[in-house]
């Protein structure tokens, strides 16, 4: 019996790996044994990885942070704020069926995620501030302190 399995191939998903690996590289502690990161094999298991954009507002010192999570409410979605790295995870549980010309298809998609960004120095996580809709996860964090601005020192004349 043979079947007709539809594979689409999306070239960015594997460039967007790519560029998480390296980044991730140079913050995730290496293992002795391998020489790779501990928690490498972990992100390349899962097929589902949330699409991120990072949009900087000047005007508020802003930085958002957009997560597509297409299908999810915000019970299946965690964020955790530790040692200054935001870390958007959670868990999909699809299962779909339906017949369709004598024949019944059913479809299941389960899997984990997990995306992290770093955040500024000195942000604390009540700073954090997140909604979502509609599978859109925005997370709004200041881009620096008040603490962290630059100050203009004055110069006196002796």
């Amino acid at each position: 019996m043979s079947s007709l399995v539809r594979f689409y191939y999306d070239p960015f998903t594997e460039f967007d790996r790519l560029f998480d690996d390296a980044f991730e590289a140079r913050f995730q502690p290496l293992t002795a044994a391998t020489g790779r990161s501990s928690t490498s094999n972990e992100n390349h298991q899962g097929l589902f990885r949330p699409r991120m954009d990072l949009h900087e507002n000047k005007e508020t010192n802003t930085v958002t942070a957009t997560f597509e999570l297409p299908g999810l409410k915000s019970e299946d979605v965690s964020i955790e704020v530790q040692q200054n790295r935001l870390t958007v995870s959670g868990e999909f549980n699809r299962d779909e069926s339906r017949e369709k010309s004598g024949y019944a298809v059913r479809e299941r998609r389960r899997g984990k995620f997990s995306r992290t960004i770093q955040l500024p120095v000195g942000i604390k996580p009540e700073e954090v501030k997140a909604k979502m809709d509609d599978g859109l996860l925005t997370v709004t964090f200041p881009k620096t302190t008040p603490e962290q601005q630059p100050r203009r020192i004055s110069i006196s004349k002796l």
